[in-house]
């Protein structure tokens, strides 16, 4: 036997069901819905980066960045990878920033006055007078007849040379010569900066005063620490081969369904 229906409550006489449901509305807030039509409302901010036609360059920029990633890269361009930390880097241009080269105004400057002198006679021979400026070496060409003359203290290097095969074979130059070397971050334009160029790929220093010895030793046993003592293992690590994040997510599924680790399938 059916359970019987529950009374339905009755309604007050001149009111209708649906109104009596709504709540009491506030007559001094005007509800004021938006419309985005032609010519009304500001449409929302949306994430229209998959819409948008990027220009080619940009385009390839981007494609040569995910390439890199996805693609196993050989030892010798994978250790450009490995840069100076922070601080360490932060160290270097302090010392390399003592030694800049003179600008093309300094230059100038200084071969007035020295012919200034010479003019008026308190210079006989204006190559006789003073000792040679220490300055940072830069230049592809004069960088590497130093070090295989082993006459480099400390060679520096920017990572993101193009292309790479301009300074690929430099590393294994220093460590055959014993000269400790750096790979630093950005390097191209700050090494650029530093001697008055757009870019510069390697810089050397030679020799330093007398008070900047001991800066320079830290930076030497930090470059032996991170690079020449490590440059076997180096020689063996494989980079890239990064998987995106739909492949990730794939294996990661199939790894929990299968019981074991995300790197066992992907080895395999």
């Amino acid at each position: 036997m059916l359970p019987p229906k529950a009374a339905k409550k009755p309604v007050a006489a001149g009111k209708s069901r649906s109104s009596a449901n709504k709540a009491a509305k506030n007559p001094l807030f005007e509800k004021t819905s938006k419309s985005f039509g032609i010519g009304q409302d500001i449409q929302p901010q949306r994430d229209l980066t998959r819409f948008v036609k990027w220009p080619e360059y940009v385009r390839l920029q981007r494609q040569r960045v995910i390439l890199h990633q996805r693609l196993k890269v050989p030892p010798a361009l994978a250790q450009f990878s490995n840069t100076l930390d922070k601080n360490t880097a932060t160290n270097l241009f302090k010392l390399l920033n003592k030694y800049r080269p003179e600008s093309k105004q300094e230059k100038k400057a200084r071969l007035d006055a020295l012919a200034k002198d010479v003019a008026d006679g308190k210079k006989a021979d204006p190559k006789a007078d003073g000792k040679k400026p220490l300055f940072v070496k830069y230049g592809l060409n004069h960088c590497v007849a130093l070090i295989e003359a082993k006459k480099a203290s400390l060679v520096v290097l920017a990572d993101d040379v193009d292309p790479i095969e301009l300074v690929v074979a430099i590393p294994a130059l220093c460590r055959k010569m014993g000269i400790p070397w750096v790979i630093v971050k950005g390097g191209k334009s700050r090494l650029g900066a530093l001697v008055h160029k757009k870019t510069a790929a390697i810089a050397v220093i030679q020799d330093v005063r007398s008070e900047d010895q001991r800066e320079l030793a830290n930076l030497v046993s930090a470059a032996k620490a991170n690079y020449v003592d490590k440059y076997e293992d180096a020689r063996r690590h494989w980079g890239g081969a990064k998987r995106g994040g739909k492949s990730t997510e794939k294996l990661r599924k199939r790894a929990k369904a299968a019981g074991t680790t995300v790197q066992a399938i992907s080895q395999s």
